[in-house]
């Protein structure tokens, strides 16, 4: 195979085909809810982080699996939008992955998800140029197999991995000795150390697999980091709430748009915060992807939620 150009950013890992459903509360068990639209939109962890660093002028690749149906469609007319580099496998007769998203009144949204087993990535899918090529590998190990080979790969040359991981996938652990930046969602770290203090799973978490950094993404409470030296906290931005769908994937983008930046880390998770916070504030994973200067906007003169952490003590706010 040719050579692969280089880029800012490659990603491995989810996409999925949302079906936005808002509803003014989040149906009781056994009524009967009626609901006014549906909006077709893509999104998937790995693919919505890649195109939002692409809009913020990175460039980037997109490494997944795509069934021969309406949704692939969808996502490649996406991608070549944005301007994503694809390097897809397509499997005749397969569905691509889908989500119904249920958004209350609150912006709160509760996701059902459906995939086709055949578009699991697999190892065979991938090819090395594609991950060695780039100045940064994002993963979210669903397809755990191809991920571990992926940041492998990446480890080895000296290219650092940023893991988003909500759920302890069978052979995570593997994938996780391979990471270097692990942002994961706000329970992970307490299930997988077996630890129910957030910050001493933090801590945990990367004195065993040597990270560089772990943090927990809060949702409305910020974020929180250990840098195996010291706490680092950020109180998420307050702004009038649509759609939670896509937050975390944009604060990741936001992250690695920093980390490319060779910003401080505390630059870092503030700027993932308010371009997450800014994602909020419209319908779908990707609908409020904005521009640096709207992000810088609200990190001059934003307010912020209460703060749920001091880092001077650690210790958690008394509510």
């Amino acid at each position: 195979m040719t050579k692969s150009s280089k880029v800012d950013l490659v990603g491995v890992g989810l996409n999925a085909t949302d079906t936005l459903i808002p509803l003014s509360s989040y149906p009781a068990s056994g009524s009967k809810v009626e609901y006014r639209t549906a909006h077709v939109a893509p999104g998937g962890q790995v693919a919505t982080t890649v195109v939002a660093c692409q809009h913020w002028g990175l460039r980037t690749r997109y490494v997944g699996k795509l069934g021969n149906d309406a949704a692939a469609a969808l996502h490649r007319e996406a991608f070549a939008h944005a301007g994503v580099e694809t390097q897809l496998t397509i499997v005749p007769g397969g569905a691509s992955p889908q989500s119904l998203i249920l958004v209350d009144g609150e912006g709160e949204r509760t996701v059902l998800c459906r995939r086709d087993e055949r578009l699991i990535l697999q190892p065979g899918d991938l090819d090395r140029e594609w991950i060695v090529n780039a100045r940064a590998l994002h993963v979210d190990g669903h397809d755990t197999a191809a991920a571990t080979v992926a940041a492998g790969w990446a480890r080895a040359a000296g290219i650092p991995v940023i893991a988003d991981l909500d759920e302890t996938y069978p052979g995570v652990e593997e994938l996780l000795d391979q990471v270097d930046h692990l942002v994961v969602s706000r329970d992970f770290p307490s299930r997988l150390m077996e630890e129910p203090n957030l910050e001493k799973a933090l801590k945990q978490m990367q004195r065993r697999y040597d990270c560089t950094l772990t943090a927990a993404t809060l949702g409305h409470e910020g974020v929180l980091a250990w840098d195996g030296k010291q706490l680092h906290y950020s109180a998420a931005y307050s702004v009038p709430v649509v759609d939670t769908t896509g937050a975390g994937d944009i604060f990741h983008a936001g992250f690695i748009y920093g980390l490319l930046q060779d910003w401080p880390l505390d630059r870092q998770l503030d700027f993932a915060c308010a371009a997450a916070a800014l994602n909020c504030m419209a319908a779908g994973a990707r609908g409020g992807i904005q521009t640096l200067e709207a992000i810088e906007a609200l990190m001059a003169s934003g307010s912020r939620h209460h703060a749920a952490y001091f880092v001077s003590s650690t210790e958690r706010v008394a509510r």
